[in-house]
């Protein structure tokens, strides 16, 4: 089948209202699944902290989400003499609409019966939703660096730098770990890539693919351990620093929804999407019919939600340099073969003469990829320590010059101290006795 070649004839002949009915449930779904998660967050990391956590607006404090909206929204609203205002202004808004909009052609379930007309629950579908995707949430790297620039801080510049490098980075392995589902797929169409899930998932039967993803969409949404854009002991507080009242709450909304779509694209292109967990399906014949999808699919969206708070919770935060070598050294070589892989195995199989020693094959050359790629790193991370430590018994080595910058400087402990550099040694030994 061509990638191109998919029945998308259910979609594009929906009423009016029924397509504004979709979008207005789309986004309220969002925003309250966004309120949701920001209390699950602060409830489970409290737990893990051993603390209690919001509870005391609403029910198990599940109001404090809604308080803290409200809260921001009645913040006095400023904007820095230094900002180019317009810009300031717009960035925000370019982060959190693309957010909302990939949302379009996530596939909730199959077709329905909704308010008396038969329709899938999608807004609409394209041979390329995929790359559609992609696409949208690309846009948002602009918002976040606009947003960073157009403060006027060194700060938010730099988490703004930060945030456009780690993007594009982790998006080119993130983009490299679909094209393994489109080889098995038959399409990009996120319906048809739902709908050939039916018997097993491509996380299973593809987990090199699923793995690198999952780390991919951590590093995609500045999620700890790689928020490194908004490091608080570097930068402040990143790209957002200058920003206040709706327009950081803003921001926060795009964050949230940005976590939200990761899972659910992961949720559609590996785990089934709507279809029933544990193959409920071959012991209940409705369970893959009506809406019953939409608990499947939310339930595996919360799953990968939970994902992000553990890792938030238990791993402490990359150097910067160490995170964007692994993107560049690590997942980007290992998805290239793993993709060759993949296509010598399908195209093995779609002509008949499959083998299952090729996955075997595959497997090995992909563990001897790691396993090489592990080894160089640690060759080049012992020479690195090595010069290091050279480079510091040299300088301990050579003699102080307390007037080697036109300043008196005292020595450190332990330091020689140059002949003519006596006295300032000296007086520095008085001054600590």
């Amino acid at each position: 089948m061509s990638l191109l070649d998919t029945n998308l004839s259910g979609f594009g002949t929906d009423p009016v209202w029924v397509i504004i009915v979709k979008a207005v449930l789309i986004f309220l779904v969002l925003v309250l699944l966004t309120l949701f998660n920001i209390w699950f967050e602060r409830r489970v990391v409290a737990r893990m902290q051993h603390r209690i956590g919001p509870n005391v607006n609403g029910p198990f404090g599940l109001l404090q989400s809604l308080a803290d909206g409200v809260k921001l929204a009645l913040k006095e609203d400023i904007i820095p003499k230094a900002a180019d205002k317009v810009v300031f202004l717009l960035a925000p808004v370019l982060a959190t609409v693309p957010a909302f909009v990939t949302w379009a052609v996530i596939p909730f379930g199959p077709e329905v019966n909704f308010f008396g007309h038969r329709t899938p629950l999608q807004l609409t579908d394209m041979p390329v939703a995929v790359i559609f995707v992609l696409a949208i949430a690309s846009i948002g790297i602009y918002g976040i660096v606009l947003g960073g620039w157009s403060s006027g801080s060194t700060y938010s510049l730099l988490g703004g730098l930060r945030s456009s490098a780690q993007m594009i980075s982790y998006e080119v392995a993130m983009g490299l770990s679909f094209v393994a589902v489109f080889l098995y797929a038959g399409s990009m169409s996120t319906s048809e890539i739902v709908a050939a899930q039916d018997k097993t998932w491509f996380g299973i039967i593809l987990l090199p693919s699923f793995v690198i993803y999952v780390i991919s969409m951590v590093g995609e949404t500045n999620r700890a351990p790689f928020d490194l854009p908004e490091a608080e002991g570097e930068l402040v507080g990143g790209f957002h620093t200058e920003y206040s009242s709706l327009k950081f709450a803003l921001f926060f909304l795009a964050e949230y929804v940005n976590m939200a779509t990761v899972s659910a694209l992961a949720t559609t292109l590996f785990l089934g999407g709507w279809h029933a967990p544990f193959w409920i399906d071959t012991v209940w014949a409705g369970a893959n019919h009506g809406y019953w999808p939409v608990l499947w699919f939310m339930g595996k969206v919360l799953a990968f939600i939970f994902v992000f708070i553990w890792l938030r919770g238990t791993l402490p935060r990359l150097r910067y340099d160490q995170f964007m070598a692994f993107g560049w050294k690590r997942l980007i070589p290992i998805a290239l073969v793993w993709i060759i892989a993949v296509a010598g195995i399908r195209a093995a199989s779609l002509h008949g003469s499959f083998n299952k020693n090729y996955l075997y094959a595959a497997i090995v050359v992909l563990a001897a990829l790691v396993l090489v790629l592990g080894f160089v790193d640690d060759r080049a991370s012992r020479g690195r320590e090595r010069l290091a430590a050279e480079a510091r018994a040299d300088a301990e080595a050579k003699p102080f010059d307390a007037f080697a910058g036109g300043y008196p400087v005292p020595p450190m402990p332990g330091t020689a101290v140059a002949a003519g550099s006596a006295r300032v040694s000296a007086t520095a030994e008085g001054e600590e006795q």
